[in-house]
């Protein structure tokens, strides 16, 4: 789920709860990019910035440094958004291409 926060963007990941357990806790991550080094999460529970050069990856990396009942908050500064939306529009083709529909 993506929720928009003052200018800000959220990608709130929810795992699912066992069989009996509840999701008790969030943690919000700020996550930056830096060209050289990848995406860049930093949150005062965390020991260091944790550093991946994938969202996916920076969410696994942080599932695996945390608790398995806290729901992780990534919240993604301008940097970080325009990488994103990047890497998503990169393998699509120009409207208009032979063959789609635009």
């Amino acid at each position: 789920m993506i929720e928009a926060e003052s200018g800000s963007v959220e990608i709130v990941l929810h795992k699912r709860p066992t069989a009996g357990a509840t999701v008790t806790d969030k943690l919000t991550i700020a996550v930056t990019f830096h060209p050289e080094r990848g995406y860049v999460g930093t949150a005062p529970d965390l020991r260091r910035p944790v550093i991946a050069l994938s969202l996916g990856g920076l969410r696994r990396k942080i599932e695996a440094a945390m608790l398995p009942d806290k729901v992780i908050v990534m919240q993604l500064d301008k940097a970080a958004r325009l990488e994103r939306d990047r890497r998503r529009l990169a393998g699509r083709p120009p409207p208009g291409f032979a063959g789609t529909s635009a």
